[in-house]
């Protein structure tokens, strides 16, 4: 499997086992509303509106056409009511949950012209938080035997649908990084760079942030890493290290700090990272390079 493919299938027990709380209206109905005044352009739904008669009215389900878990339901939800609130939506499967192809995840009842206007918006954006949930649920099932780890994403998200992918991989079982510049430091390499070195980097961001932010350093040796522990970093980012270098640097922290490593981590190679004692594992690929999750719209 490499960096960026999906599992062909999801293994048992992966989905998130407890109900995943909605993101609030306020942050999700904007995103919805963007995409389908992207989609409507300048004359709305030509096809539908000459073909389909205002009168018509249309029952129909979206179900699952392969194995993941399901998130984005709230998105799909809201694009039908923003059409015309008259469209009747009930979320069968919410997100969170597994689903096998045949699977009804959404059932719909209302004018037909609504319904298949928002189809399409609403299925990009059920599709594709779907993919990132199951990809994300997969390396925590992968993890699961080997450590205590917890599976994290990064900032390396669709611009604009952040809050929305995020919200999928805890849906998928996972944990959020930062969700931007503001909620936490991360020193990074090119910060050292400039900043002449771990230890006045890390000084300089103590000086200026407020008491309850987090500092994290990114470090490639373990001569780095015990720069970072001598000025008290409350985390540190293990780079692109071996699975038997992780195992000495997880030693060395000794509980000092929280460890994470990072660095193209896949299904296959997750479970010897876990195994070596980390608390977070961290990866790019779940949100912005997740396959889709095949899911369609059918009549009743």
């Amino acid at each position: 499997m490499t960096e960026t493919q999906a599992p062909d299938a999801l293994p048992p027990g992966a989905a998130s086992p407890d109900p995943l709380p909605p993101l609030p209206r306020l942050l999700v109905e904007p995103i919805v509303r963007a995409a389908l005044v992207e989609d409507l352009g300048r004359a709305g739904d030509i096809t539908t509106d000459a073909i389909v008669p205002a009168s018509a009215r249309l029952d129909g389900v979206i179900a699952a056409r392969q194995a993941g878990v399901i998130a984005g339901t709230d998105a799909a939800a809201i694009a039908f009511g923003l059409i015309d609130p008259a469209v009747a939506v009930e979320v069968v499967r919410g997100d969170g949950a597994a689903v096998a192809p045949g699977d009804v995840v959404i059932r719909l009842s209302g004018p037909a012209r609504a319904i298949l206007t928002a189809e399409r918006v609403a299925l990009n954006l059920l599709c594709r938080m779907s993919g990132v949930a199951t990809a994300t649920a997969s390396l925590v099932e992968a993890a699961r035997p080997h450590g205590k780890a917890r599976i994290v994403c990064t900032r390396k998200t669709t611009p604009g649908l952040r809050s929305l992918e995020k919200h999928a991989v805890r849906a998928g079982g996972g944990s959020n990084h930062r969700f931007g510049l503001d909620d936490a430091v991360l020193i990074k390499d090119n910060h050292v760079a400039v900043a002449g070195g771990i230890i006045p980097a890390i000084a300089r961001a103590r000086a200026r942030t407020g008491h309850l932010v987090k500092i994290e350093v990114e470090v490639d040796t373990l001569a780095q890493l015990e720069e970072a522990l001598s000025v008290g970093a409350d985390a540190v980012l293990l780079d692109n290290m071996s699975p038997a270098a992780l195992t000495r640097a997880v030693a060395m922290i000794d509980g000092r700090a929280l460890s994470e490593a990072s660095g193209r981590i896949t299904r296959d190679t997750v479970g010897a990272v876990a195994a070596s004692g980390v608390d977070l594992i961290s990866c790019g690929w779940i949100t912005h390079s997740a396959a889709i999750i095949d899911l369609g719209l059918d009549a009743a």
